[in-house]
């Protein structure tokens, strides 16, 4: 079975590695990957306006932070399953049809919260909204490995994931301006209208030169199998080493807010700090991914960010706002490097034409983990235990690299 195990991993890895033929050769071939970039910003904009306006939504809906934290939970959930789904469909169908119907759908579950005011309306709304974002990642890893030659794909990866960590940057930017001019319902059909743009862009660039077809596509629908090794090899390096998503992009506001006294116009100013160490990380990570991680079990890299999500647990401890800001920033930073590791090394146990079901297969899983720590983390903020929350933070990456370790014995080390 584990001979089985790793023979599958090093034929994933060869068919991987290989240039697929169409592919351009010039700038045409980044194409592809920028769009995804803009689709993948698209989706954290929309994501983001619920967090970044959390504390004057919470004030005008009375919802709690555990209310709050379960309607995170509730598009957590959907995400879980779209995610993988997602990958089954875009494999399946192709990535033109495919995105356009992902797309359209969660812009239609943003602009709905505009009409919404307690809990089950604003759950139905964020489900609906992860439903539809399932496929940004799966369709950002496909679109890069069907684009780009093999020594830079991991690089694409980073800029088609690129757009989630721009979108996280931008938002507090451009929506904290629209809700305090023209109330927080406005800044949600302002996402509705940047979803329709979309849609008319993808329409152009979603074909050859840009946008290979793919030479086979499968015969049928293909799940992610949780009795392979590889499947948790994905699942532990991703989900784990990069939960530090959800409660910084989600839970900071509030902490920011309530606990360093940040008012809702001080917090339009800083909460683009977190996201642009994700941002820096993306490309930082990417580049050494490329460049030193070239075979399938890059141990030293991926302890190397274990140990370096460690400082977070200091944030209860640190006074100072610009002191708590740089630790959400170096968190985030590393996280951009587990998500781009555990991607290349994903990819690469898995043949060319199932490349969108890993990325579903790594976005569903950490949606997963995310729906079951948030409300957890949700129910302590308001009672107070920030120390457990961050310690939580800071130990979880190092658990799923162990895991890792054990999942992936018997393939090469980097």
């Amino acid at each position: 079975m584990v001979a089985s195990n790793a023979m599958s991993a090093t034929q994933g890895s060869l068919s991987t590695v290989q240039e697929v033929p169409g592919q351009a050769t010039d700038w045409r071939m980044w194409v592809a990957s920028v769009a995804m970039m803009l689709c993948s910003w698209l989706s954290y904009v929309d994501r983001q306006i619920l967090a970044v306006l959390s504390p004057i939504i919470l004030k005008d809906t009375g919802l709690t932070a555990q209310s709050y934290a379960e309607i995170v939970s509730a598009f957590s959930i959907a995400y879980m399953v779209a995610n993988p789904l997602w990958g089954s469909i875009l494999d399946f169908i192709g990535m033109r049809a495919g995105m356009l119907a992902a797309v359209a759908l969660w812009t239609v579950a943003s602009t709905s919260h505009a009409w919404m005011a307690g809990f089950a309306g604003f759950a139905a709304a964020r489900a609906l909204l992860g439903l539809g974002e399932g496929a940004t990642f799966p369709g950002g890893l496909r679109a890069s490995m069907d684009s780009l030659p093999a020594d830079r794909q991991s690089r694409g990866i980073a800029i088609s994931y690129s757009g989630g960590s721009l979108g996280a940057i931008i938002a507090p930017l451009v929506v904290v301006p629209i809700a305090l001019h023209f109330g927080w319902r406005a800044a949600f059909l302002f996402s509705g209208a940047l979803g329709a743009l979309w849609l008319v862009l993808w329409i152009g660039v979603a074909r050859p030169p840009y946008l290979p077809k793919p030479k086979r596509r499968p015969q049928r629908m293909n799940y992610p199998n949780p009795f392979e090794r590889r499947f948790w090899a994905l699942v532990t390096s991703y989900a784990l080493g990069a939960i530090a998503i959800g409660p910084v992009l989600y839970l900071s506001p509030l902490y920011l807010n309530r606990v360093l006294r940040f008012s809702e116009a001080d917090l339009g100013k800083v909460l683009w700090i977190p996201p642009f160490g994700w941002e820096l990380g993306y490309f930082f990570w990417g580049w050494a991914a490329d460049r030193f991680a070239n075979q399938e079990r890059p141990v030293r890299m991926f302890f190397l960010l274990a140990f370096c999500t460690i400082p977070i647990a200091a944030v209860p401890w640190t006074g100072s706002r610009a002191g708590v800001l740089l630790l959400f920033f170096w968190s985030m930073f590393v996280t951009g490097g587990f998500q781009m590791l555990a991607l290349r090394t994903g990819a690469r146990a898995y043949p060319r034409e199932r490349t969108a079901l890993v990325g579903g297969t790594a976005s569903g899983a950490w949606s997963a983990v995310a729906a079951v720590v948030l409300p957890l983390l949700g129910r302590w903020f308001d009672q107070q235990r920030y120390a457990a929350i961050f310690w939580l933070i800071a130990v979880t990456p190092l658990v799923g690299t162990t895991l890792w370790l054990w999942l992936s014995r018997g393939t090469r080390e980097a």
